[in-house]
């Protein structure tokens, strides 16, 4: 067996392949969730991947009505439909078709997200983040994005990957400032197309295909994710994606892992049970944003 030196270019293999299990959340907003699942509870720093897709209004008109965060970051991605965010300062956003918005929770923020629509196709992707232990009492922030401001770059003939965060083909994204040095790519391939696309190295990796099937990994063990399924990468600074006779859609992320305790309690997340019970009690005695 030959081993790489220290600092080497090495490929990315696909570890684990996990199947997003249905659920409905908010007030009864029908949604795939891929991460926060028994099957893969969390992936450091990633807490949390919902999907939510639907035409038909019952499926999501009702939302999600006012509710908590503390603690961590939530990064709402819309491809299709809009949702109205607001917040118990005021803060309003609206995210259209192809824009994201990223929100620092930090010590707290109550807020809704409500469909701006009544009828239509509403499609979309909620990552949560952890913040590390001494950023979780950080101010509240937002990045509010719109679709216009988000580049897209060609990586290889007939690959192109919309830059949310992080850096692809020398174009970066427009979330600036996270502690965890994400990178999110929006990755839309033809069929019988290959790419290798750069990642950071020591950073969690995965991808989650939600068009098509792509074959991830080195020629001689590339695994077939098919929508639906994320793939948990192994460490390397690349990974190879190749379509076969249709074409695919993924979502590409990576992120410094934090290596901290994580105590969840819903929409709290800490880094000892004690403090996720001070927030709760916080906001039970109408403290929680003082």
């Amino acid at each position: 067996m030959t081993h790489e030196p220290a600092g080497a270019s090495e490929e990315r293999r696909v570890v684990r392949v996990v199947r997003g299990r249905p659920t409905r959340d908010g007030a009864g907003v029908r949604l795939t969730r891929v991460i926060g699942t028994p099957e893969l509870d969390h992936l450091d720093p990633f807490l949390l991947l919902d999907e939510f897709k639907s035409d038909r209004p019952d499926d999501y008109v009702a939302g999600f009505p006012d509710h908590p965060h503390r603690g961590f970051e939530t990064v709402t991605y819309m491809l299709a439909g809009a949702m109205v965010h607001r917040d118990h300062v005021g803060h309003r956003g609206e995210l259209a078709a192809g824009g994201v918005q990223w929100m620092t929770a930090g010590r707290g923020i109550v807020h809704s997200e409500m469909p701006r629509q009544t009828d239509g196709l509403l499609w979309g992707f909620q990552l949560w983040i952890n913040l590390p232990a001494r950023l979780k009492m950080t101010a509240p922030r937002y990045q509010d994005i719109p679709p216009e401001r988000v580049p897209e770059v060609s990586l290889a003939p007939g690959v192109r990957a919309r830059v949310l965060a992080g850096e692809a083909g020398g174009v970066r994204g427009p979330v600036e400032g996270i502690v965890t040095e994400p990178l999110y790519l929006d990755v839309r391939m033809d069929p019988d197309a290959r790419a290798v696309l750069s990642l950071p190295r020591g950073h969690t990796a995965f991808a989650y295909v939600y068009e098509g099937a792509v074959a991830l990994g080195p020629a001689d063990a590339a695994r077939a994710v098919h929508a639906g399924e994320l793939a948990v990468l192994s460490d390397g600074d690349r990974v190879s994606a190749t379509t076969g006779a249709g074409p695919a859609r993924f979502l590409l992320l990576a992120a410094a892992p934090l290596r901290e305790p994580v105590a969840r309690y819903g929409p709290l997340v800490m880094t000892t049970p004690e403090e996720v019970a001070q927030a709760v009690e916080e906001y039970r005695r109408g403290t929680f944003l003082g």
